[in-house]
């Protein structure tokens, strides 16, 4: 009977890890090719081809896109088929949640590319060197800090050139987005 038992909760145990769905996050950079107001869903192909259907969820906020009347209400605030965009989503087996989308677009958020002097995630800044000379510090966002920039290498981080992705709040350059300039 104890064997059994014994061998039940073994077999449970292994078998558990199976039944566990691994959460990811990430960035997702590419062009909105749909808008499904009706399902809360944009669909976001990226440079490689991939297709992502992403869900919209209250939680979910989009910066750099249009601020017109008619844009702040719709529930993709302003963002439109074709424009660029950066994706910062979870992903719980196939479903793929978007929790901040960047504009980065023309009309989206400032851009700069400059030189990175340096990262620290802890106290979310981001130092580069402009090409002027001028060395220029911005705040990180939550997820900037956790996700943006993973595409450059450790020891390159120093002098890995960048396009930063940015808004300006209380005098502060905030940078939302950055990555390996092309």
């Amino acid at each position: 009977m104890i064997k059994r038992l014994s061998l039940m909760l073994m077999l449970m145990a292994l078998c558990w890890s199976t039944l566990a769905i691994e959460q990811r996050h990430g960035i997702l950079v590419g062009v909105v090719l749909k808008l499904d107001a009706a399902a809360s869903t944009m669909v976001v192909k990226v440079a490689d081809g991939t297709e992502h259907t992403l869900h919209f969820v209250k939680r979910t906020t989009v910066l750099g896109a249009h601020e017109t009347a008619a844009g702040a209400k719709d529930a993709f605030h302003g963002l439109q088929e074709g424009g660029q965009v950066a994706v910062h989503y979870t992903a719980k087996g196939t479903v793929e949640t978007a929790e901040e989308i960047d504009n980065i677009g023309k009309d989206g958020l400032k851009s700069s590319e400059a030189v990175v002097t340096h990262v620290d995630r802890g106290a979310k800044t981001l130092g580069v060197k402009t090409a002027e000379g001028a060395e220029d510090t911005y705040r990180l966002t939550d997820s900037a800090a956790k996700d943006a920039g993973k595409d450059i290498a450790g020891g390159a981080e120093k002098s890995a050139k960048v396009t930063v992705y940015y808004t300006e709040e209380a005098g502060h350059k905030v940078a939302h987005f950055f990555k390996k300039a092309i």
